[in-house]
């Protein structure tokens, strides 16, 4: 055998190892340095390599009923590090509320319990930025009920006003389940946003990689001036134009900078979750912010 040909082979058996165990890499936590994007510096980045809570000097919770009229309690309980993840955990368990109204008719106080429970982490007030790309990879939960995020909100403005994005949601829509990505802001109408989606049905995914639900995926998003544009494992989901996003006041929410959300709902969006086995896992592997040199 000619030695070149023997270089051949062996770059090919090389290649071929490399790429098996990046394959296999999809279904376990990734313990690599962050990667260089070109023009690029890493300004901020949480791989949840610690055992216990968040870190503090970067993460808050929300507490109690927060939004949607969801049916889980939130509570820091339920988030926690380990093995190199982020977990946040869905549980069925019974809580009492202690803002419980008897006759009241507002959702938050209307329920004497909360039959589930979960968690919301953010950055607010801790960390923001303005432009960049982010990175997040993550594996979700697809079970009737779960509805999972990653999601920024605008530091001023309020809400819708303030700007909302969605670098990943699931849930139903209609029954069916769903991957969307979406901007909001705001109209002349108080708490009424405009919407700028995508909704792209789970099984687009899954029909070529049936064990696509079990693995870990790259959520991304470009933010620069002129535009957004989000991605799922480098495919190009959905981008909205910044001379487009401007409330009527002409405040443009997406040139401040915006905070991170990561979080499970429960039920709402997330469909019935009575017949789901509990707990659901939403489980984070990295978060990494990247702003240009």
């Amino acid at each position: 055998m000619k030695p070149k040909n023997l270089i051949s082979i062996i770059l090919l058996i090389q290649l071929s190892g490399a790429m098996s165990a990046q394959k296999q890499d999809q279904f376990s936590p990734d313990f690599s340095s962050p990667g260089k994007v070109l023009g690029m510096t890493l300004v901020w980045n949480d791989e949840f390599n610690n055992n216990g809570k968040p870190d503090p000097a970067s993460w808050i919770y929300e507490k109690g009923f927060v939004r949607n009229q969801e049916l889980q309690w939130y509570q820091q309980e339920n988030a926690n590090c380990a093995n190199g993840l982020l977990i946040i955990e869905g549980r069925r368990e019974q809580i009492n509320n202690p803002n419980y109204i008897s006759g009241s008719t507002n959702w938050k106080t209307v329920r004497e319990y909360a039959e589930y429970t979960s968690a919301s982490i953010q950055t607010h007030g801790l960390r923001q930025w303005q432009f960049g790309r982010f990175e997040i990879r993550a594996r979700i939960d697809t079970a009737w009920g779960s509805w999972p995020a990653i999601w920024t909100l605008g530091i001023s403005g309020g809400w819708p006003s303030g700007g909302e994005i969605d670098i990943m949601e699931f849930y139903r829509v209609k029954g069916v389940p769903t991957i969307l990505a979406n901007f909001a802001w705001g109209t002349s109408q108080r708490s009424v946003a405009k919407w700028d989606g995508l909704k792209k049905p789970l099984s687009d995914f899954t029909v070529n990689d049936p064990a696509w639900t079990k693995k870990f995926h790259v959520w991304r998003m470009d933010w620069n001036k002129d535009s957004i544009s989000l991605f799922l494992d480098d495919q190009l989901l959905n981008t909205t134009l910044l001379s487009e996003t401007i409330n009527p006041d002409g405040f443009n929410p997406f040139l401040q900078p915006h905070y991170i959300l990561l979080n499970l709902a429960i039920g709402a969006n997330g469909g019935d979750p009575s017949k789901t086995r509990f707990p659901m896992k939403y489980e984070v592997d990295y978060v990494r912010v990247y702003q240009n040199q």
